[in-house]
């Protein structure tokens, strides 16, 4: 894959970080970056990174499987990854999850298909305190999200769509 100048001037900045013979090291922060652009990391990004860092295509590729805010495939305007680990499952996390993907009409892992909502369950998410919590677009964390809260949070995202 080729990237643009840009692109590759933004990876440049985040390989500057690290010494020169650790370039891999800006593997994350380069695969973020293709994200942000790209909306997902697709096989041939990966590939494209590998070959900027001087890196095994695997290995950028078991980064991008390893962590789940890496999408693989295209997703909607926004993913909802709901926290479905033990802490929040022992607090209605899996319920969450259910209410959630009933209400859009998905099953786990699915996009509506009108692409406003990609719905995914997700590891811990550090708040094992607030649970059920949910992450909007791997940025935004949500707590204490009973079935009124994300009936509203939907009805709101739905009503922010583009």
């Amino acid at each position: 894959m080729t990237f643009s100048e840009a692109t590759l001037a933004r990876f440049a900045r985040e390989v500057a970080k690290y010494p020169a013979d650790q370039k891999a090291s800006a593997v994350m922060a380069c695969l973020a970056i293709v994200q942000q652009e790209q909306g997902h990391v697709s096989a041939e990004a990966e590939k494209g990174v590998a070959d900027v860092l001087g890196m095994p295509p695997i290995a950028v590729h078991e980064v991008t499987t390893f962590y789940n805010m890496y999408n693989q495939e295209p997703v909607g305007q926004f993913k909802l990854n709901v926290c479905t680990n033990l802490p929040c499952q022992l607090r209605d996390g899996e319920t969450a999850l259910q209410h959630v993907c009933k209400k859009l009409g998905v099953e786990p892992y699915g996009s509506t298909a009108d692409g406003v909502f990609t719905v995914q369950p997700s590891e811990c998410l550090g708040a094992c305190a607030d649970a059920p919590v949910l992450l909007v677009n791997d940025r935004q964390m949500l707590s204490y999200m009973t079935e009124a809260r994300l009936d509203d949070l939907l009805a709101t995202l739905k009503a922010n769509a583009k």
